[in-house]
């Protein structure tokens, strides 16, 4: 198998190709964002309206202080509507963010339901070159990094922009000598945030690329713990994680020193700027320069804080956008991955056989099936009966180019015959069955079943005609019922009974707490690795296959219950094509055929009887070591 890779942070390629697909997402939603962007408006716009009132407000006083007479009438009244600005602020804020908030969960709900959909149409070949945790990182990392950028920094980038135009428009008609006074500062603090916000970047992004990667080794561990307590390997995996968690460590103090400095120097620039600023305006007060007053410099004041802060916010919200715009691309190239090709047209349909051997197309299950085979050059349509006839002709397969795992395979399975493939590990057992089923396609030879070229026949029918028992298995989270019923969704309850009898697991069944109501998780940690087993021979009889593939599926059960699931066995497998991969010779010796790989070619081939007596390779394998390495 090729090697595994190990994704990479990195700044986004295109960072306005992935906002604009990630908008795109938020179909049906046009007007709830109009509404959103029209919320944030009122919001700021009240914030600036509130404080321009400051001035009238503070001049009022002056006024009476000089005068010795109060205006309470338009003193109240100015307090009053600086409270209904304010309100409406608020009941804004609160609008824009709760319609914020449920059009980036179902924005989100959108991709992950793309990116799931898109993992499942991806060819097997895909998985084996990404780690579980990098896959899972797309599901966890990247898409919290998009919620964020969706629920808050979208919002707070377009209230910030509102603000600061808003502001600025507003100081230079108070005056604009103060304003030069501003833009001088926002110079410095355009450069301080560039200084900063660089170095605070390559540290998030370094800090993402060592997060996913102590999220797969975590996923590893848990995966294999039993693994690391059999060979006591406690101490050197902490040391392991150690190592990766420091480096998670380093990475984070990095990108969060420079982050979280920026918000004190800002607050600190913004102080300085505010007492410039006061002793200025102060001076043109007394003076009355350009008409300034009192209230014009309180008002102005507040102006100076509005504007620096939404400058401070945007810096911030940078580098969590760009980080989310990098994650959002990460999940796009997977959503843009090529799907498995299939351009099978045969199908599998319930088929009825009239006596003479006639087979007719019928919606019903008659327990027949056949291929449906259409006939492109004159438009007509065959069935054939699905039988299970196997067979290849010089196939030739690598997994990666120039390197070839398969060399020259020709064989032939019948109706009935149990095909029983030995070997050392990776002389090309394996891989035979994927060919099977089509995890992958032959470049070279070809393959046939009940006479047709496999690669004519739809990847999900030529699939459910075969029923897999692998040496792996996995159990899914429900019911052992349901878990049996995996292998036939529409099965009823007594088809699953007679499964389970026919892999002779009825009876541990029925010993568990709830029968075949108990509930499995964990991919079945309650059972042990036979039972486990069991259940997946149950789910692969349920189906009632033409073929049946059984990858080591009896490696952890013990030999006296192997014998009684041969039993069973022998009457799911007649009348059905039977390929069998195993390490223990003793479980091969009734096949009818026994294919001897190496090195990806098959250097003998016979029944039990005639290998023994060639005494070849499988002659040696058998008489002197009856499992193989």
């Amino acid at each position: 198998m090729p090697p595994k890779t190990q994704r990479a942070a990195a700044k986004p390629e295109n960072a306005f190709a992935a906002l604009k697909r990630i908008f795109g997402y938020m179909y049906g939603f046009r007007i709830q964002f109009v509404l959103v962007v029209a919320g944030i408006f009122f919001s700021s716009g009240a914030g600036i309206a509130g404080n321009y009132l400051l001035k009238p407000i503070f001049d009022n006083i002056g006024d009476a202080l000089k005068t010795g007479h109060w205006n309470y009438g338009r003193f109240i009244g100015l307090l009053t509507v600086m409270a209904v600005i304010y309100a409406i602020g608020a009941v804004s804020s609160f609008f824009y963010q709760r319609m914020m908030m449920k059009i980036s969960t179902t924005t989100l709900m959108r991709i992950r339901n793309d990116l799931f959909n898109k993992m499942e149409m991806l060819p097997v070949r895909f998985f084996d070159k990404h780690t579980h945790g990098e896959l899972m990182s797309l599901y966890t990392n990247d898409t919290d990094a998009v919620r964020e950028m969706l629920s808050n920094s979208i919002a707070q980038f377009i209230s910030s922009a509102i603000t600061i135009v808003g502001v600025f428009i507003v100081m230079v008609v108070y005056s604009w000598r103060l304003t030069i006074i501003v833009i001088a500062m926002l110079f410095v603090i355009i450069k301080v945030i560039g200084f900063v916000g660089s170095r605070s970047s390559k540290g998030f992004i370094a800090q993402q690329k060592a997060l996913g990667s102590v999220n797969g080794y975590i996923e590893e561990m848990i995966d294999g713990q039993k693994v690391v307590k059999v060979f006591c390997h406690e101490e050197k995996a902490g040391e392991e994680f150690d190592a990766l968690n420091e480096e998670l460590c380093r990475a984070a103090t990095h990108a969060n020193t420079f982050a979280n400095i920026l918000m004190p120097i800002m607050n600190n620039l913004s102080y300085i700027h505010y007492a410039v600023t006061a002793i200025v305006g102060g001076i043109f007060a007394v003076k009355h320069i350009g008409g300034m007053t009192i209230g014009t410099v309180i008002s102005y004041l507040q102006y100076t804080r509005s504007f620096s802060q939404p400058i401070t916010q945007v810096s911030q919200q940078l580098n969590s956008v760009l980080t989310a715009l990098a994650g959002a691309e990460r999940i796009f190239r997977v959503i843009d991955e090529e799907p498995e090709t299939d351009n099978g047209y045969v199908t599998l349909v319930n088929a009825e056989i009239a006596p003479d051997g006639k087979i007719t197309e019928t919606d019903r299950r008659t327990g027949h099936w056949a291929w449906r085979h259409p006939h492109k050059a004159d438009g007509t349509v065959t069935y054939t009966e699905v039988r299970g006839n196997v067979e290849f002709d010089d196939v030739v397969f690598g997994y990666e180019p120039g390197k070839t795992v398969l060399n020259g395979i020709s064989l032939y399975a019948k109706p009935g015959q149990k095909i029983a493939f030995v070997g050392s590990t990776g002389a090309g057992k394996t891989t035979i069955i994927n060919l099977i089923n089509r995890f992958y396609d032959v470049p070279e030879g070809k393959i046939r079943y009940d006479g047709i070229n496999i690669n004519k026949i739809k990847k999900a029918d030529l699939r459910r005609s075969q029923s897999i028992v692998l040496q792996d298995t996995h159990l899914f989270t429900g019911t052992v019922m349901e878990n049996i019923r995996y292998g036939k969704l529409d099965a009823t309850d007594e088809e699953v009974y007679a499964a389970a009898r026919l892999a002779n697991a009825d009876s541990f069944i029925r010993h568990l707490e709830n029968g075949y109501d108990t509930m499995l998780t964990a991919d079945g940690a309650n059972l042990s690795q036979g039972q486990r087993q069991l259940l997946a021979i149950a789910r692969a009889a349920v189906a009632d296959p033409p073929v049946l593939i059984l990858d080591e599926a009896t490696s952890s059960i013990d030999t006296r219950t192997e014998a009684l699931i041969e039993k069973g066995m022998d009457s799911l497998m007649e009348g059905r094509t039977v390929f069998v991969i195993a390490h223990r010779l003793s479980t091969v010796r009734n096949s009818h055929a026994i294919m001897v790989l190496e090195q990806g070619r098959i250097i003998e081939r016979g029944s039990h009887s005639e290998l023994i007596a060639r005494q070849g390779k499988y002659y040696q394998l058998y008489t002197g070591m009856f499992e193989l390495s």
